[in-house]
């Protein structure tokens, strides 16, 4: 990806962003399918859905395999703000992100075959094994993790933990269209004035569960150790009063907390495959106390809304165990001084 400037008298824009497959790219056919489904995001949601959410599709190639696309600057991603400044700083972008990502849901819902056509109509597509796909069979590998660690699930625990991924598997009315990677290195917003946020990088965009895109508000991705409690800065209802514009279900407090603590364990287990690496790292990484954060805080949520008991019983087991293995990550995540919301995980 490269921006680029423009020599021109023309009513072309200053500059552009260009994403393109590089020529000797390995996996380059994945590469391909990736522009493909971008391509077909951007255009889905620009000409049909929502324009003012994400940035313009100004060319395509799809055989030469780029994109010519808005630049969004002088707007800058999210995260950039939130390690430069700390999240205290930007309550009001943190604000506009969780709307941005409760309104994509919103204006999307009930128009997959939308996308789909116009998906399919840039290579062959399978929008059945698409959304399967977006539910790997994680919860079986994090079962056979728990028992070696000593924490084996419940009979109760198992039966809440297939309910949660039969949720997700069959959304419902919660069905609507994601980029894959909710994360707040995926938004531009303006660093200061009214945010007017963008959501980028669609390459895994599909639909899937709605919910499964406000678990970037309750639980640590990736980048972080901590993201802090949504529900006591507001952002929660940021994002459930911009969903439901377009979700009415989302007011369904039950349906609305059994899908959230579905779509936060979810990400839990998803994390918790990564056990056996982690073992192996040094005393102090950070990653080890990043898993125990990710457990305690999807635990948290579900147990805010209500949702799952068992599995959350089971989740601070788990975290509890691994306190105990790495002394390193046996920390005080509630003390507001050395965990901030959002403190970077390096």
């Amino acid at each position: 990806m490269a921006r680029v400037w423009l020599r021109s008298a023309s009513a072309l824009p200053r500059s552009v962003v260009v994403k393109c497959v590089r020529e000797g790219q390995r996996e380059a056919r994945t590469a391909h399918w990736r522009l493909h489904t971008e391509l077909a995001a951007l255009q889905f949601l620009g000409e049909d859905v929502v324009p003012e959410l994400t940035p313009r599709v100004i060319a395509a190639d799809v055989a030469g395999g780029f994109l010519v696309l808005e630049d969004l600057a002088p707007r800058v991603c999210l995260d950039q703000l939130l390690r430069r400044d700390g999240a205290a700083a930007h309550g009001d972008r943190l604000a506009a992100f969780a709307r941005a990502r409760g309104e994509l849901s919103a204006a999307t819902a009930g128009q997959a075959e939308t996308y789909y056509a116009r998906r399919a109509g840039l290579g062959r597509f399978d929008a059945a094994a698409d959304q399967a796909g977006r539910l790997a069979p994680v919860h079986n590998d994090a079962i056979g993790q728990a028992v070696g660690l000593g924490a084996p699930p419940s009979g109760r625990t198992v039966h809440e933990l297939a309910a949660a991924m039969d949720e997700l598997a069959d959304p419902g009315p919660f069905l609507a269209f994601s980029n894959g990677d909710a994360e707040a290195n995926n938004v531009m917003l303006h660093a200061y004035g009214p945010p007017d946020a963008r959501l980028i990088d669609f390459e895994f965009a599909g639909f899937t569960h709605a919910l499964t895109d406000a678990v970037c508000l309750y639980v640590p991705g990736p980048a972080w150790l901590t993201v802090g409690d949504p529900t006591t800065t507001g952002f929660a209802d940021q994002y459930r009063h911009a969903l439901a514009r377009g979700i009415p279900e989302a007011e369904d407090d039950r349906r609305y907390g059994e899908g959230l603590g579905a779509a936060c364990m979810s990400w839990a287990l998803v994390r918790l495959q990564r056990l056996a690496q982690l073992d192996t790292r040094s005393p102090g990484d950070p990653s080890r106390l990043q898993l125990v954060a990710t457990l305690e805080a999807a635990a948290h949520t579900a147990e805010t809304y209500r949702a799952l008991p068992h599995v959350c019983g089971w989740m601070r087991r788990i975290a509890a165990v691994l306190r105990r293995r790495w002394p390193d990550a046996d920390q005080d995540l509630a003390e507001s001084e050395g965990f901030p919301p959002y403190r970077p995980r390096y």
